[in-house]
């Protein structure tokens, strides 16, 4: 039972890995892979929402105590994220729409009371940290979880008919909130960087997301992109939008080499231990993402030559999902099985 009291509120983040490296292995056309990690999703993500469920009943004053703290609260947000891509598998691996759009209702359901909650919660609380100890990489999971209600709310929309217009355009507004989002945020964490004082344990896995935040917004516009010729509103502003998308994969890609030299003086340069945590989910999802929104958006933009990143890339996301989840059954035969390391 103090395995589920200490369950991390990020864990959620496993079946967001899960789901987007399903859907980077089906795009490039791997065998067996995809269906492989749908299985795994669908043991992995109503065994999540059970322990979650006894954690809130059994243990409400912790679950409570997540919600106001700074590192730990945003990790719900991992919750809603989740909750839409593995719609998407389902979606994309089986065509099943009517459980995706389930699984959309229910994802906007929980970013309109986590979101809310969760920031509220941070911005009234009377004893708060500085800058430094209380923002990180994972604050930029509501940004995915943000754009994640509009990944797979233009799945669904073809399958709308005549509804499909005023769907698209609540897809559209959480595309631009998403990306609104990322500007404060990334603005206070890339402060936090550069102006205070930076140890490798500071350095969390879920700095990555620094990248996938960008990702999935380049995936969202792409799939606005894709859409377009559906919507009138979507067809004015075509220009705009393909711009925007182009921003923020230049964006994901800038962060790429940053986050690798960080992770080589973290590990390499300072010595710090490379131990399973739930929050390395949070790096497994961008390398997937960034392999599914390249592969998008060298079709929406008519660039073909960038087909080489996802080629190349799906194989590093397997990889890392792969090494992730034998840290994660290796913690399982562990007393501190689901505690965050």
């Amino acid at each position: 039972m103090d395995a589920i009291r200490t369950l991390h509120p990020a864990y959620f983040a496993l079946v967001m890995a899960t789901g987007i490296v399903s859907i980077a292995a089906h795009t490039m056309k791997m065998p067996a892979v995809p269906l492989a990690l749908l299985a795994v999703n669908a043991v992995a993500f109503p065994v999540l929402w059970a322990l979650t469920a006894i954690r809130v009943v059994r243990f409400s004053t912790d679950a409570l105590a997540d919600v106001t703290d700074h590192q730990r609260g945003v990790g719900f947000f991992t919750a809603v994220a989740g909750t839409s891509v593995f719609g998407s598998q389902i979606l994309i691996l089986l065509g099943a729409w009517t459980v995706a759009m389930v699984l959309w209702v229910v994802t906007l359901l929980l970013w309109i009371v986590l979101v809310y909650t969760v920031f509220t919660a941070l911005t009234i609380k009377k004893s708060k940290p500085t800058l430094d100890r209380g923002i990180s990489g994972g604050w930029l999971v509501a940004v995915v979880a943000t754009e994640s209600v509009a990944t797979l709310g233009t799945l669904l929309a073809p399958g709308l008919g005549a509804g499909r217009e005023p769907f698209l355009f609540v897809s559209l507004t959480f595309w631009l909130a998403g990306g609104m989002l990322y500007i404060w945020l990334i603005s206070l964490i890339f402060y936090r960087y550069t102006f205070f004082e930076f140890s490798p344990s500071d350095l969390m896995p879920p700095y990555w997301i620094n990248m996938g935040a960008m990702a999935i917004s380049t995936l969202a516009g792409t799939l606005l992109l894709a859409n377009a010729g559906d919507s009138a509103l979507l067809k004015r502003i075509e220009p705009f939008t393909l711009g925007m998308t182009l921003l923020f994969w230049a964006t994901a890609t800038w962060w790429i080499p940053m986050l690798l030299i960080l992770g080589f003086w973290r590990h390499v340069s300072r010595r710090f231990p490379l131990t399973y945590s739930p929050l390395y989910w949070g790096a497994v999802f961008p390398l997937g993402m960034y392999t599914v929104c390249s592969y998008r958006l060298a079709s929406v933009a008519g660039a073909p030559f960038l087909l080489w990143i996802p080629r190349v890339l799906v194989f590093v996301a397997v990889a890392a999902w792969v090494l992730t989840f034998v840290g994660l059954v290796r913690s399982l035969l562990r007393p501190s099985a689901l505690r965050p390391g």
